[in-house]
């Protein structure tokens, strides 16, 4: 078996758009899709042997052991592996069970798909599958052990902790989306304006002043104090003859930490002796040139948390430790312990196994215990310095324990910081009566303090920490959203999206969006190229200044990596033509479709669908969608249109020389075709329908109105620098030059409809085909071409895309020879600039030049620089 390729998934995809986050690998099984399970002796067996929790596997059959069916009747290893992936990632503590093995169409070869929990862990667990299935092909030994815990380690090193993944899962309840900053815990929920960050529980409302004076205990200490908060008596020390000094003065116990560590690193407790005050002020200079030293506060550890300067709850926090019984030594109650099925590896269960480190042992010596020694029966051993869980230490609920006066005292201490997320450490005999009257203090205050303890403690009541953060972001109901426009198709997309964000940005709203020439914010040109992938979308989703999203949505984006958003308001599909097949498995009319239906099924219930009902596959998508769905047509008689506005619907449609809306039977007639700039008085059809999705979009959010419609269409130019690359029109003295970036069939069918309105002759065509077209698609572009130009210059791309430039030029020349023009001049020049040269200084006065352009800015540029050299009158 070979794995040809591997993609992540990361969004609404071909395969589900519900399941965002799939793995696609596309495996040639090689001589194995001569061999079915039922024919290798003894796979069966070694499978069920290897994998017995494989059995809840239900498969197509639709029970329990119904996978075990399907090999036992015989299946392919795709199907094996798929199972193999999703089980070894459920094994790690990551329970995944979508999946899906289709063959791509080539014989042995499949799409092997299956979900994900963290990317990377996706990626192994594809490749570790099919060493698996090889293994059990040839009957050989496999340490699954080894991938379980490989697993379990991509999933801790690159999975949102605790406390930050509980944040964007209340978000995601409410609606509000989120994007994942970089590969730590920085995560934005919400999009454009509306935006706010998290970074663990930081907050972007939270102060960085109440976090540098969180950070620094000494301050802290000192304002509470001012603010006759109890706190331990101490002092800060940097050297051993200042900590002879706070001896001295403070007498054990006492308690040593860095004045700027966090999650207790470099803290020691209960210090009784000098040599253990001497070790402990070593450690914590190992974090910090500054060292506290203040009195042991006898006591347990509590942790408080205020949200949004609101007491939420408390916890009583115990440091991992083992309970003697008289007979058994400290390894064994460590491992006794650790079989505790609610103790796992980092964070993925509710407790975490028990590691004995140099902290554990150094504690242990200072007790004159060894790992061998047995406790008496009930003794306590602690075995870290801190009650953290990560270091497998234990939490209980106590937040209705908590006494008014200790909850008004944690809501004044958040004020007294400025912390809108603050985690407070008390020690006290109990919280159930004042720290004023008990005894007890606050040891310290916490910016990101850790949720884990609230969300999953030992015991007590679990209580949902990050509904309180999401309210505090986004009050009253707010989702953090922008709205958003999505468009795909064929043809006409980028024309669209652009009209649309000019439509959007003349009624005042600040718009990003993107197309097949670059990102833009606000008009503004961010980034160049090909930009209709879920990159591209998501750098506008991400940009703090948009307030509405216009995203041209291209099949290859989709194909590679998903959408970049869950959903959109509004979705538009122009058509679907013959263009792309035969790449990353579409091979047909209807995958096509199927791609592109992406889009409108991700469209709010409260949203639109905009289809085209002239297109019988873009027409079909309707079915089974779960928003709204609207229609546009060059014919306001299509029975289609008719049958949807009887009933109530909104249209767009062409008629009596108008763009007009319909809304039911009602007809709202937004502007004569004639005073549209980019239809060229009504000579560009495909403008014209590229038009009617528009203003349909924009008026079906209400907030932007017939005027500001009108408006947008009346100043919407075909241009460079408004449409580069769709109809750029440069009239020279003696003849005219049109740029197109018309690249297919359909695109270029429209593209000569329109040439044959316009004065000009001889009609001139610089041509082009793509060398990852099928055959006949680039004849096909040569049989229009031939029908179509009275004189044919042929270039090249610069990417000819696996094909050499003599076949795509020998199939163009094919093409032109079957159209009954197959006499007219033919000339072959592959560079695009050349090509444009040769036109320019052998144009025949009167004549229309036309050039399917390759790279647009660069032949705009070139062009744009011979007019103005004309002009100048060089």
């Amino acid at each position: 078996m070979k794995i040809e390729e591997i993609k992540i998934l990361r969004g609404p995809n071909y395969w589900s758009v519900r399941r965002s986050q799939l793995i696609q690998m596309k495996l040639d099984l090689e001589e194995l899709e001569q061999r079915p399970t039922h024919t290798i002796d003894g796979f069966l067996e070694r499978l069920t042997s290897l994998f017995p929790t494989m059995y809840a596997h239900r498969c197509s059959v639709g029970k329990e052991g119904g996978f075990f069916e399907r090999v036992k009747e015989g299946t392919w290893m795709g199907h094996v592996i798929e199972h193999i992936a999703l089980e070894i990632q459920t094994l790690a503590g990551m329970d995944c069970g979508f999946g899906r093995t289709r063959g791509t169409g080539k014989e042995g070869e499949y799409y092997v798909v299956f979900n994900y929990m963290e990317e990377d862990a996706g990626v192994y667990a594809a490749k570790a599958a099919v060493r698996i299935a090889q293994s059990l092909v040839d009957a050989t030994d496999y340490d699954l052990t080894n991938d379980i815990q490989q697993l379990r380690i991509i999933r801790e090193d690159t999975r949102l902790g605790p406390s930050t993944g509980c944040i964007v899962e209340e978000a995601a309840k409410r609606g509000i989306p989120y994007i994942r900053l970089n590969k730590q815990s920085l995560v934005q929920l919400g999009y454009g304006v509306h935006q706010k960050r998290i970074r663990a529980t930081i907050a972007s409302t939270t102060s960085n002043i109440a976090v540098d004076i969180a950070c620094d205990k000494e301050e802290t200490k000192n304002l509470l104090e001012a603010a006759e908060i109890p706190v331990p008596r101490g002092t800060v020390v940097r050297t051993e003859e200042g900590l002879q000094e706070a001896v001295a003065k403070y007498g054990y116990p006492l308690v040593i930490k860095p004045i700027d560590g966090n999650h207790g690193k470099g803290n020691t407790t209960n210090i009784n002796t000098w040599e253990q005050a001497v070790r402990a002020f070593e450690s914590a200079k190992s974090y910090s040139r500054s060292v506290i030293v203040e009195k042991f506060i006898t006591g347990v550890d509590f942790r408080v948390l205020v949200i949004n300067y609101k007491f939420i709850c408390a916890a009583l926090r115990t440091p991992a430790s083992v309970v003697g019984d008289g007979i058994h030594n400290i390894q064994w109650l460590v491992d006794e312990t650790n079989q505790d099925p609610r103790r796992g590896y980092g964070h993925e269960k509710v407790l975490t196994q028990i590691n004995i480190d140099a902290s554990s042992q150094k504690m242990l010596d200072e007790m004159g215990y060894t790992l061998d020694t047995i406790p008496e029966e009930g003794e306590r051993v602690l075995l870290k310095t801190t009650a953290n869980l990560s270091t497998g230490g234990t939490s209980s609920d106590v937040t209705d324990e908590v006494h008014p006066v200790n909850i008004f005292l944690a809501e004044r201490i958040a004020r007294i910081i400025g912390l809108d997320i603050c985690g407070i450490d008390i020690m006290a005999p109990d919280l159930r009566s004042s720290i004023y009257e008990n005894g007890g203090a606050v040891l310290e205050v916490n910016a990101a303090p850790g949720f884990r303890m609230h969300i999953e403690p030992a015991e007590g009541l679990a209580r949902n920490v990050a509904e309180p953060v999401i309210n505090m972001l986004f009050p009253q109901g707010s989702n953090g959203r922008i709205p958003i426009v999505a468009i795909t198709g064929t043809n006409g997309k980028t024309t669209t999206t652009r009209l649309t964000a000019h439509i959007c940005k003349t009624a005042g709203r600040k718009v990003g969006y993107t197309t097949s020439d670059g990102v833009y914010i606000q008009n503004q040109l961010m980034m160049r190229g090909d930009c209709t992938g879920p990159l591209s979308a998501k750098f506008v989703l991400r940009d703090p200044t948009v307030d509405f999203a216009v995203l041209e949505c291209a099949r290859g984006g989709l194909l590679k990596a998903g959408l970049a958003f869950q959903h959109c308001d509004v979705s538009i599909v122009t058509n679907v033509t013959a263009d792309h097949l035969g790449l990353g498995g579409i091979d047909s009319l209807e995958q096509m479709a199927r791609a592109k239906a992406v889009i409108p099924e991700t469209t709010f219930p409260h949203g639109y669908a905009i289809l085209n009902a002239e297109d019988d596959l873009v027409y079909a998508m309707h079915k089974g969608l779960s928003c709204n769905v609207a229609y546009f047509s060059m014919d306001e008689n299509n029975p289609r249109i008719q049958a949807h506005c009887k009933n109530g619907g909104y249209a767009a449609v062409y008629e009596s020389g108008y763009v007009t809306i319909l809304k039911g039977t009602w007809k709202i007639r937004v502007m004569k075709v004639s005073e549209i700039p980019i239809t060229y008085g009504g000579k560009a059809l495909h403008n014209i329908m590229n038009t009617l999705p528009a203003i349909l979009a924009a008026y079906l959010f209400k907030d932007i109105s017939i005027e500001d419609i009108r408006t947008a269409l009346s100043s919407f130019v075909p241009s460079p620098s408004q449409t580069p690359g769709r109809l750029n029109l440069f009239e020279f003295k003696h003849f005219k030059f049109l740029v197109d970036f018309a690249h297919n069939p359909a695109g270029l069918e429209f593209l000569c409809d329109f040439i044959s309105k316009m004065d000009g002759s001889p009609k001139v065509g610089i041509i082009s085909g793509t060398g990852d077209r099928r055959d006949d698609d680039i004849r096909e572009l040569g049989r229009i071409s031939g029908r179509s130009f009275e004189e044919i210059i042929i270039r090249q791309d610069k990417n000819l895309r696996g094909r050499s430039a003599e076949e795509i030029v020998n199939l163009l020349v094919e093409g032109i020879n079957e159209t009954k023009l197959s006499d007219i001049p033919i000339t072959i020049i592959y560079n695009e600039k050349e090509a444009i040269l040769h036109a320019y200084k052998n144009a025949k006065p009167g004549s229309l030049i036309t050039i399917m352009c390759d790279v647009v800015a660069e032949a705009l540029d070139l062009i744009k620089g011979l007019k103005e050299a004309e002009d100048r009158g060089e």
